[in-house]
């Protein structure tokens, strides 16, 4: 399969690029709110290291995409992410809804992250596919290097729930 590049200065196709690049730098934004939170809920040592270690490398993302606004020659900004402001919201309900210190939560903030690391693997998926498109390289390896940061982060998170946190939490008896 071949693909073709262009480089689309005012084509439909960059639009909805910009666009989806402010939402997602809106989602890096709130995220960069949201992981402390997630942190400080959490029980398990090795959760609460992936959410600390995961805040800084989202500072990293967003840098990244600033980038990217720079490359194509766009002003930075963002737009509102619903879809990331219900996995954000469902996060804070998981907290509201559950123990402190069980299991239970931490399979719970395990779920609320791989929600939100799915999101950004399909959003960055799709951008970088784009920007390869478009004609804009740099910025695509940019998006991919985020993207392979973000699958590296759900596949930690998977680890982390296989290796105890979901086998003690079906220990938990209901209160």
């Amino acid at each position: 399969m071949e693909t073709q590049t262009m480089q689309a200065t005012d084509s439909k196709l960059k639009e909805f690029f910009v666009e989806q690049l402010k939402d997602m730098y809106w989602a890096e934004k709130k995220l960069l709110k949201t992981l402390p939170k997630l942190q400080k809920a959490a029980t398990t040592p090795a959760l609460k290291d992936a959410f600390g270690n995961h805040f800084w490398q989202t500072e990293t993302h967003i840098g990244r995409l600033e980038e990217v606004f720079g490359m194509i020659e766009e002003k930075v900004d963002d737009t509102k992410c619903p879809a990331m402001a219900g996995i954000v919201d469902e996060g804070a309900d998981i907290i509201d809804d559950t123990e402190e210190g069980t299991a239970q939560r931490d399979v719970g903030l395990i779920f609320a992250g791989q929600k939100a690391e799915h999101y950004e693997i399909a959003t960055y998926g799709g951008l970088e596919t784009l920007a390869r498109i478009m004609g804009y390289p740099v910025a695509a390896d940019l998006l991919a290097q985020t993207l392979a940061e973000e699958k590296e982060a759900d596949l930690l998170l998977t680890q982390i729930a296989e290796n105890g946190i979901n086998y003690r939490a079906s220990k938990e008896l209901q209160g």
